[in-house]
């Protein structure tokens, strides 16, 4: 029996878009700050529904967060939406003066993150991007996993008091996660449990670790597979119980290997219960123009990829 079976194919970013609608009839204080950029980040709904809380900001992304930082000093809640690129690298002076320093209620909201963008090729495939967010105070960092967790993860943030960088992405990934769930910042989300190897995967690469454990399965490997959305805070404690149990440990992110959930994962572990690892991740690399499935085999961050580390992990441990 398969651990969870795909219940649609949407794209993460949609979720964020339906997400912010519903915060646009629930809370007042929301505003919303995009980039030229409306149709990407599926703002449209809320940009059509309350167009005196949506500002169309133009292709000035610095300018935008400057902006979305003053806002909230009248008590309003921006989320700005531009791509991951942009809304990161692009700007990383404007978030750290304006934003992190004096720890304002800004949510950066982020599409087209990784490899999976696709064919727009490196200059818009950041795979620095939680690497440069986790290491700002006050920031927090969430990467979720499918359309239904981006949608509950943007609701969730609008309640969350300081600055909080959201990740999500461009292609159609299977849905798994209940539509009803309640998204919990900072608590990692055990799908399954095991006794033989932990994985900890992040955004597009969970539902890699879970079509992964079906062939573990059939070679005798028992597998724990946790589900890491909120890169920071980290979950420190589920970390350290599961490896605890099982002695080893995979990481999966579509990230570079450099300052990404896996560097997080060993710090922990160096810190507390040093295990062997292995890492899924895109090695000092940019990526290219191609089909986001096609790039992600090419950079070693596929499922095959997550068994092949997994296999290793376990055979380190003997």
């Amino acid at each position: 029996m398969k651990l969870f079976e795909a219940k649609d194919q949407k794209d993460t970013r949609s979720g964020f878009g339906a997400g912010l609608s519903e915060l646009g009839e629930t809370n007042e204080n929301v505003v919303a700050l995009c980039a030229d950029l409306t149709g990407s980040l599926k703002m449209n709904a809320f940009a059509d529904a309350h167009p005196d809380r949506f500002f169309q900001m133009g292709i000035s992304e610095a300018n935008m967060m400057g902006v979305a930082a003053g806002l909230t000093i009248g008590g309003k809640i921006p989320f700005t939406g531009t791509f991951a690129n942009f809304s990161t690298g692009r700007v990383y002076d404007q978030i750290r003066q304006s934003i992190a320093y004096s720890g304002k209620n800004v949510k950066i909201c982020a599409s087209h993150a990784g490899l999976t963008l696709g064919e727009d090729g490196a200059t818009h495939q950041i795979l620095e991007d939680l690497g440069l967010m986790k290491m700002l105070p006050h920031m927090t960092v969430i990467n979720p996993c499918d359309y239904n967790q981006t949608k509950a993860a943007t609701i969730a943030i609008a309640e969350h008091e300081g600055p909080v960088y959201l990740r999500f992405g461009r292609p159609k990934m299977p849905v798994f996660t209940a539509e009803d769930q309640k998204f919990e910042i900072g608590k990692a989300w055990k799908i399954k449990d095991g006794k033989d190897v932990t994985i900890i995967a992040t955004g597009h690469l969970v539902w890699k670790a879970v079509e992964a454990e079906e062939a573990l399965k059939e070679k005798g490997i028992d597998a724990e597979i946790i589900n890491i959305h909120t890169i920071k805070p980290l979950d420190e404690k589920a970390i350290i119980d599961s490896v605890k149990k099982t002695g080893c440990v995979v990481t999966a992110e579509e990230h570079q290997m450099n300052g990404g959930l896996g560097e997080s994962v060993s710090g922990t572990l160096m810190r507390h219960f040093p295990v062997p690892q292995e890492f899924v991740a895109v090695n000092d690399s940019f990526g290219e123009s191609g089909k986001p499935h096609e790039l992600m085999a090419k950079y070693g961050i596929d499922t095959p990829n997550v068994i092949e580390a997994t296999l290793k992990a376990v055979e380190r441990k003997k």
